[in-house]
């Protein structure tokens, strides 16, 4: 547990809080003297409020949804009173399927929950502290993924490119009147999220094995990426807005056609090989 009370007296909007990167945020901002808005459209999330140190409640609430991201403000409202920190995480991975063979239905769906529902998330940030008259911060949850491109996950990726587009601009427009807001770009760190695809490659199933070639030789931890997210949204980083701050072991620096950055280690031919396969069959399905 952390001995630092950044956070005294604030309040925080932690969204996709029931697991994961959202969890160890609630608890790591608790730990600092935060009183926590616990939000998740699961269910646990009531309870997990329950098990954070401090005061907390826990609101079940799909971020994409308009009168649910109304409910949760003003189920903090109604409780403390006032809003001063939100750290915007909750996402879904989506489809592994490839470019042909991607449902829309796939598509707009990751597109519904992880770009606009930050886009909500930020406006009722700014709504909020339009209507207070205060200043605050904002941290949203973006990703490595967002910097670079893959050939899977295509509508994650996607969506975390776009999440890049809302800090810049939210930031923009934020700065003259003192509001913060800021991003926080994980690399592989093992979540239930990944944990759901968990028989998939480049999903659960080989996380250790793809974090080993990072700089730092290994996966993260939901507490690491959470000690980021305190840093964005406390003091400590008055004077930063409009990043997006990498937590990745260091692999979003490598280059890759280096010897040190992996180059020439891996197997195209199996890489590739389910590629071919999938083009010789000519599936239009």
């Amino acid at each position: 547990m952390t001995s630092s009370n950044r956070f005294d007296g604030m309040v925080a909007v932690v969204t996709g809080a029931a697991s994961g990167l959202g969890a160890a945020s609630a608890r790591r901002l608790a730990e600092e003297g935060a009183r926590i808005v616990a939000v998740d459209r699961d269910e646990r999330i009531v309870d997990a409020a329950r098990d954070l140190p401090g005061e907390a409640i826990g609101v079940v609430a799909d971020i994409s949804d308009e009168a649910d991201v109304d409910a949760y403000m003003a189920a903090g409202l109604d409780r403390f009173g006032r809003i001063d920190r939100f750290h915007l995480n909750a996402g879904i991975f989506g489809s592994f399927a490839p470019l042909p063979d991607l449902a829309a239905d796939d598509f707009e769906h990751v597109m519904r929950v992880n770009v606009t529902g930050q886009f909500l998330g930020l406006r009722a940030a700014f709504r909020h502290f339009r209507r207070t008259r205060t200043r605050g911060a904002v941290a949203v949850t973006a990703s490595i993924a967002g910097h670079r491109g893959s050939a899977d996950l295509l509508p994650y990726q996607t969506s975390k490119h776009a999440v890049v587009g809302l800090v810049h601009g939210a930031a923009v427009y934020g700065g003259p009147l003192g509001i913060r807001v800021n991003a926080v770009a994980p690399g592989i760190v093992p979540t239930q999220l990944f944990a759901d695809a968990a028989s998939t490659t480049g999903g659960g199933n080989d996380m250790v094995q793809r974090a080993s070639t990072t700089p730092l030789r290994r996966a993260g931890s939901a507490d690491e990426i959470a000690g980021v997210v305190a840093f964005l949204l406390s003091d400590d980083s008055s004077y930063m807005t409009g990043e997006v701050v990498s937590a990745d072991g260091g692999a979003s620096i490598v280059n890759t056609v280096r010897p040190s950055g992996g180059a020439g280690t891996w197997d195209t031919d199996r890489v590739d090989a389910p590629l071919y396969a999938d083009w010789e069959r000519g599936d239009d399905a």
